[in-house]
């Protein structure tokens, strides 16, 4: 009931100043918006990068191929081509824990049909690797070890190449031309949308890669090796071994760097989201500067008010209230301002984070989370801020304060 009562004055009091009461509550309002707004925009991209990493599919290691130097300068993973396809046929057989393997090389060619052509990615994969990606069909089928040991001219095809290809025309059994050569099309990839990187993964043509690399490229190397481990508790294990096979295989001595980079998709998720958790704690934090700026707004005016009722405070002393009464009426102020300035900042930083959704097309993810610990900070904000100037009126002179013109 005291609380009740205590409450009660404090809305009265922040009544009599309407206006006052809130342009003090602005300042939380807007910080607790941008930061709701902000990290929800930070959490979105987040979300957006692992939604992407694990599109890879589940428990996934990838083998690069080494680096060339030249003139100073890596032209990067996968052109060295220190991979063989002897190492995936070997990773396959002699390592347990490991249920597919997919050697791999890539390139990007024009290709043709009937008069329509493009410029797109080959890919050049083993039979099991979409079941590896777990990408699969829209129609047809994929290619069969068959079709990888004779190095047969198909491929399936992905959404972009079809629409720039075929239109709106059913591409299964249609020819396309790749570097002169006919490929027949089998099987169309569901859609997939872009990678981490910003790239369309529809717009990619795959064949089994002794196609790729006879019919196409004309390379005995590989780019890379996928391998699916069995669960995600043996990828570290499975990676080592790995590591340690192709070392030998490679006659790589102790002390010398290997000629390839052994990534497991644990590792790539840490990098990729890396980036996106730092800019929500940076977004996170500048906004969070507002909140602060609102705090000291709070205390300026809760100063202002203590000294405004300097006369009030003497009457109420007076008539038997205790200090701790006139504290509690104080920081109820400061807590009710904040709060209310939370609240309303909740629903706008929801709402703001929806509009750049819908507008930017920025993928946003507000959780429950972030809401809870808004409106706390919100409060503990009032606490922090209103604490001084309410102390400050529970310990005035009851005499001086009746006193006080």
């Amino acid at each position: 009931m005291r609380a009740v009562t205590t409450l009660s004055v404090a809305l009265r009091a922040l009544r009599r100043n309407k206006l006052r009461s809130v342009l003090t509550t602005l300042g939380i309002i807007i910080g607790v918006g941008a930061v709701i707004a902000m990290v929800g925009i930070g959490s979105g991209a987040k979300a957006q990068v692992e939604a992407q990493i694990a599109s890879l599919g589940e428990n996934v290691i990838l083998i690069f191929s080494g680096s060339v130097t030249s003139s100073g300068l890596h032209t990067g993973w996968g052109s060295a081509g220190t991979l063989k396809v002897e190492d995936a046929e070997a990773i396959a057989r002699e390592i347990p824990g490991v249920t597919i393997v997919s050697p791999e090389v890539r390139t990007v060619r024009q290709v043709a049909a009937g008069n329509q052509n493009w410029y797109t990615q080959i890919l050049g994969e083993g039979p099991d690797y979409l079941d590896l990606r777990q990408w699969p069909l829209t129609e047809g089928a994929t290619f069969t070890d068959q079709d990888t040991r004779g190095a047969n001219k198909v491929c399936i095809i992905g959404k972009t190449v079809a629409q720039q290809l075929y239109g709106d025309e059913d591409p299964l059994g249609q020819i396309v031309r790749i570097q002169g050569v006919p490929f027949i099309v089998v099987g169309l990839l569901t859609p997939k949308g872009l990678s981490v990187m910003g790239t369309d993964q529809d717009d990619v043509i795959i064949m089994p890669y002794t196609s790729a690399m006879k019919r196409v490229i004309g390379t005995t190397a590989l780019r890379a090796i996928n391998v699916q481990a069995a669960s995600a508790s043996q990828l570290t294990s499975v990676q080592k071994q790995i590591t340690d096979l192709l070392r030998q295989r490679h006659r790589i001595v102790q002390g010398k760097d290997d000629d390839f980079t052994v990534r497991n998709q644990e590792e790539i998720a840490e990098a990729a989201t890396a980036t996106s958790r730092v800019m929500t704690v940076l977004l996170g934090a500048i906004a969070s500067v507002s909140l602060v700026v609102g705090g000291i707004g709070i205390m300026n005016i809760m100063l202002v008010s203590v000294t405004e009722r300097t006369r009030e405070i003497g009457i109420r002393m007076a008539v038997g209230a205790h200090g701790r009464d006139i504290l509690l009426q104080f920081l109820s102020e400061a807590i009710t301002l904040s709060s209310l300035g939370g609240i309303i900042g909740i629903i706008l930083g929801v709402v703001s984070a929806k509009t750049l959704s819908a507008v930017a097309q920025w993928p946003t993810l507000i959780s429950i989370n972030s809401i809870v610990i808004a409106f706390l900070f919100s409060a503990a904000v009032g606490v922090f801020f209103g604490f001084y100037p309410a102390r400050k009126a529970a310990q005035l002179d009851p005499i001086e304060a009746l006193r006080y013109e």
